[in-house]
Order: structure tokens, then C-alpha cells, then sequence
């Protein structure tokens, strides 16, 4: 368990810049569905692409960044959700038994 509890301070103290929400953020805030993801991606790429047609109220530096830190926080969050999943079935088998 002290192995365990160790590896999870890691991965937060890895990641400074995770933020708790409250319920109507969670609620309001739109969501980054598959369709909305690729929507962004090709947007980004287009923007870089062709910088004359980007409206003057975007700011590409901040663009960039929310996408980066969204692909990069993604290929953290896919396995943390499958270990959660594990472990949440393994409790639930272990309860149960019990």
C-alpha cells in the first residue's frame, strides 16, 4: 500500500495543474466529444496552416496549448480509467465475496 500511495503523490505532483470543478462547471462547461475532438484537430491544423484566415480575437499560443494539454492529460486519463475500472470491479468481487 505505501508503494501505492507513493506512485499516486508521483503522478500529482507530476501534474501541478490539475483542478478540482464544482457541479455546474462539470455541467455547463461543453464537453470534448469525439466528433468536437476532431472538429478542434482540424481547426488547429487548418489555423497553423493558413494563419491569414484566423479571426483576430484567436489567440493561437493559447490554442495550442489547450490542445496539447488536452492530448497530453488524454494519454494519462485512458489508463488511469481502465486501472480505476479494475479496481472498482475487484472491489466490487471482493465485497460481495465477503
Amino acid at each position: 500500500m505505501a508503494n501505492i500511495n507513493k506512485a499516486i503523490t508521483t503522478i500529482e505532483e507530476n501534474l501541478p495543474e490539475l483542478i478540482n470543478l464544482t457541479a455546474e462547471d462539470r455541467r455547463t462547461l461543453p464537453k470534448m466529444g469525439d466528433k468536437s475532438y476532431a472538429f478542434v484537430t482540424k481547426s488547429f491544423e487548418y489555423a497553423r496552416q493558413n494563419p491569414k484566415v484566423v479571426p483576430n480575437f484567436m489567440d493561437m499560443a493559447e490554442f495550442e496549448k489547450d490542445t496539447n494539454g488536452f492530448n497530453n492529460l488524454k494519454k494519462v486519463l485512458n489508463p488511469l480509467q481502465q486501472l480505476v475500472e479494475k479496481l472498482d470491479d475487484t472491489t466490487l468481487l471482493t465485497g460481495s465475496e465477503a
